[in-house]
C-alpha cells in the first residue's frame, strides 16, 4: 500500500514522503491515526503542487535550521543529578531533561527530535546527542552530566 505522510513518523519517513508500507500498518494505525493518506493520483498531484510552492519556504527552514546548529554548537550544556559513589545517578537523565535545559536557555528543541544512545543515562560523564533540526540538518551535540553526591 502506498501512502502519503501527513506528519514525521520514526523510522518511516518525513512529512510529505510517499512510501510503501504493509496494508494492515497503513489501514489500522497511519491512516486512523491521522498520521498518513492514501497516495491516489489526484493526491499526489496535490502533493507536487504543495511542494513547489513550498520550495522557497524550505530554504528559509533550512537556513533557520543551520543557524539554530551553530548557535548549539557553542552551546555548554551541563545537567547536575543526585548521584551515589562512582557517579552512578540516582534516577535517569532522558531527552526530556536536556529539552527542558535548552529551553531555560533560550533554544526551543522538542524532545522528540533529540535522541540518546542508548535512550537513557544512568552515569556521570561526557555524553553526545543527536539532534533533529530539520530533515536535512542532524547534528552532534555535546553535553556532560554531572553526579551531585550527598
Amino acid at each position: 500500500m502506498e501512502v502519503i505522510l501527513k506528519s514525521d513518523v520514526e523510522n518511516l519517513g518525513y512529512k510529505d514522503d510517499t512510501v510503501t508500507v504493509k496494508n494492515g500498518f497503513g489501514r489500522n494505525y497511519l491512516i486512523p491515526q491521522g498520521l498518513a493518506i492514501l497516495a491516489t493520483p489526484s493526491a499526489k498531484k496535490v502533493l507536487a503542487e504543495d511542494i513547489r510552492q513550498r520550495a522557497h519556504k524550505e530554504a528559509k527552514m533550512i537556513e533557520t535550521a543551520n543557524k539554530t546548529a551553530e548557535a548549539l554548537a557553542r552551546v555548554e550544556l551541563k545537567l547536575t543529578a543526585k548521584a551515589g559513589k562512582g557517579g552512578k545517578l540516582f534516577g535517569a537523565i532522558t531527552n526530556a531533561n536536556i529539552a527542558g535545559d535548552l529551553a531555560a536557555m533560550g533554544h526551543s528543541i522538542d524532545k522528540k527530535f533529540i535522541q540518546i544512545a542508548g535512550g537513557t543515562i544512568k552515569a556521570a560523564g561526557k555524553y553526545t546527542a543527536k539532534m533533529r533540526l530539520h530533515r536535512e540538518v542532524v547534528i552532534d551535540f555535546s553535553f556532560e552530566v554531572i553526579g551531585e553526591e550527598n
